[in-house]
């Protein structure tokens, strides 16, 4: 203390800093450790820095000490790391994970979750073996792990399965059901025949024995307007019994093909009218019996037939029949 009352302070660590070459033995050590990171204190520190701050940001520096185990952890994240990058670059990660699920289902097995019976209702051309590969159920699947939620979206996702439920019956029973869709036509584009839902949704890329005997659409984009036309159609069952396909022509109008090779061509629009014309004609004169190659019924005020060549040859020979004989004779 000085006469005052006042704290007296020591100005030798004054003199030292404004004499850096003269620093004090106890230091001298430690600095030698670090010269370093003072030429970067003293190369980063601001002209108007007080001395002061320098001391303080030398002593932080020199008892900076890293915590006991860093290194270690950081190896083991590094290391972590590469085998995760490794596993994602050599496809490896789906094995992994198919391990652990493996190893995850035989605990559980072990412990009496395995399933043991699977009860399947609504399945028509569904088999069974479709819907447990679907739902990703093998023989290794334990109830305590399944995933019905993801089973559902995997059983959805065949086409002939609409909708699905399971039901896990605890510890070792699971019940699942499907709403199938109904086969509703057959579709051909480029040569190549499929059956197709109501909705248009194809079914199967191929046609199974069973099902020949569905209508038959033809053309590009007639899947999803098949159901609209052949809904129409049926309000005319003896023009239904008739029709061996229905044909979209550009995407815009129906053709019918009979089986008797007849071809109709329907209008863009007011297809209905055209229909009940067509109806009207073939009971009042049996037009879908004659022989004739088509009929157009596009224009809403006429029909149009063109008769094959033997009709018209015949028709011919009998007009010309019909014809009077010219009056008068030789002089």
């Amino acid at each position: 203390m000085d006469g005052r009352g006042r704290l007296a302070q020591s100005l030798t660590w004054i003199a030292q800093w404004r004499a850096p070459g003269q620093a004090r033995p106890s230091e001298r050590a430690t600095a030698h450790g670090y010269a370093n990171v003072y030429a970067s204190v003293y190369a980063s520190a601001p002209s108007a820095r007080s001395p002061r701050q320098l001391r303080r940001a030398s002593i932080w520096l020199f008892n900076l000490r890293v915590r006991s185990g860093a290194g270690l952890a950081a190896t083991g994240a590094f290391l972590l790391a590469t085998l995760a990058y490794g596993l994602v670059i050599g496809d490896r990660a789906p094995v992994i994970v198919a391990a652990f699920k493996d190893a995850r289902d035989g605990a559980a097995n072990a412990a009496g979750f395995r399933i043991a019976a699977i009860a399947l209702s609504g399945e028509h051309h569904v088999s069974r073996e479709e819907i447990l590969a679907g739902a990703g159920i093998t023989g290794s699947t334990s109830l305590l792990f399944l995933d019905v939620e993801e089973a559902r979206d995997r059983l959805k996702s065949n086409p002939w399965i609409a909708d699905a439920t399971l039901l896990k019956l605890y510890p070792d029973r699971l019940q699942i059901g499907i709403k199938e869709r109904a086969a509703f036509a057959l579709w051909q584009q480029r040569g190549r025949v499929s059956v197709i839902a109501d909705d248009g949704i194809v079914l199967e890329p191929y046609v199974d024995p069973r099902l020949t005997r569905l209508p038959l659409v033809v053309g590009a984009g007639a899947a999803p307007r098949a159901k609209e036309f052949l809904t129409l159609l049926d309000r005319y069952p003896e023009l239904r019994e008739q029709v061996r396909a229905a044909v979209l022509i550009g995407e815009r109008r129906w053709n019918l093909r009979l089986r008797n090779g007849i071809d109709v061509r329907l209008p863009e629009s007011g297809a209905a009218g055209a229909l009940a014309t067509l109806a009207g004609l073939d009971r009042e004169k049996k037009l879908l019996s004659r022989d004739i190659v088509w009929i157009d019924l596009r224009l809403p005020d006429r029909v149009t037939v063109e008769l094959s060549e033997a009709a018209a040859a015949q028709r011919a020979e009998a007009l010309k029949d019909k014809k009077p004989a010219k009056k008068g004779g030789a002089a």
